[in-house]
């Protein structure tokens, strides 16, 4: 049996720390893409995440040197004592000036309108862009015309097929992320250097993180891989998506081939996660036409 830390004790996050932490995760039926075991586990090391428990509710705590801050406490629906009582920790016996509880949801922001305490600030560059399954998945109608066009044209030129991810494909998997990452040259981005480790982890643990993926497979070979998994009842999350850009709008071809095949006919939203304030990736993300953003804000103590 783990056993699992109290606060003000911390314990760094590990793969056996599941059992404990989705279960409580799953119950808070989130919106925002963070608030999943894989999530955290991909990019533990990029953050220093360490957890614990406190009043019941789960606290993740970002320890980079050069970026101290909390993740929202996920457990019930009276969080204003701990919030400020965490915050203050921070401050107190971490000696971090400017403590803050980043990512958090509309959820907790609510449960804080009543108090004066804190300065709550949207994050818009983390907020999530969530879309219906429908659209994604058949690309019907006005809006996503140059989308179809864009898929059949891939369709035109390349002889393909949709295969869920299964053993046989996971090793493929891996070697195309290290060919992406040698295109990027992961080497002199962190960031990108660890999202490449959190990807290796990944399909290392496809079984035991419970990932749901699926792949276009072109000459016998995996040209693309998504990987995602349930945020909620009626929401999946897509944490990864990779492919070989050699092959025109492959990309497109990826996003609806994984979400007509894996999740259509399960949930109605897909959550693709935030833009991170970079154009590029904006303009992507608002070109498959949300339905909705969903918003997150920075909890820090008033001065």
């Amino acid at each position: 049996m783990n056993p699992k830390p109290t606060f003000p004790t911390f314990k760094p996050l590990e793969l056996k720390d599941r059992d404990e932490i989705h279960p409580r995760l799953w119950t808070y039926q989130p919106e925002i893409s963070e608030l999943t075991f894989a999530n955290f586990y991909i990019w533990r090391d990029y953050y220093d995440l360490k957890w614990t428990i406190a009043d019941d509710c789960l606290v993740f705590l970002a320890e980079r040197e050069d970026d101290y801050f909390a993740f929202p406490p996920v457990g019930s629906d009276s969080r204003v004592e701990l919030v400020e009582q965490l915050l203050t920790w921070m401050r107190e016996e971490k000696g971090i000036e400017n403590t803050e509880i980043r990512r958090a949801d509309q959820r907790l922001v609510d449960e804080l309108a009543e108090s004066d305490l804190f300065d709550i600030e949207p994050t818009r560059d983390h907020f999530d862009y969530v879309y219906r399954s429908q659209d994604l998945g058949t690309l019907e109608g006005d809006a996503y015309r140059r989308k179809r066009n864009q898929v059949s044209q891939f369709d035109y030129y390349y002889e393909y097929r949709y295969e869920p991810i299964s053993d046989s494909l996971l090793e493929q998997c891996l070697r195309l992320a290290e060919v992406w990452c040698e295109q990027r040259q992961c080497e002199d981005d962190i960031s990108l250097s660890h999202e490449f480790s959190g990807i290796e982890d990944t399909l290392n643990h496809f079984h035991e993180l419970e990932i749901s993926g699926g792949a276009l497979i072109i000459d016998d070979r995996v040209r693309a891989f998504a990987l995602g998994e349930r945020l909620s009842e009626d929401t999946a999350v897509v944490h990864i998506e990779k492919a070989n850009p050699d092959y025109r709008n492959i990309y497109p071809a990826m996003t609806s081939s994984y979400s007509k095949e894996r999740w259509m006919h399960e949930v109605t939203f897909i959550n693709r996660e935030q833009d991170l304030g970079i154009s590029g990736l904006r303009r992507a993300k608002k070109s498959y036409n949300p339905d909705h953003l969903v918003k997150k804000y920075t909890i820090s103590l008033s001065k």
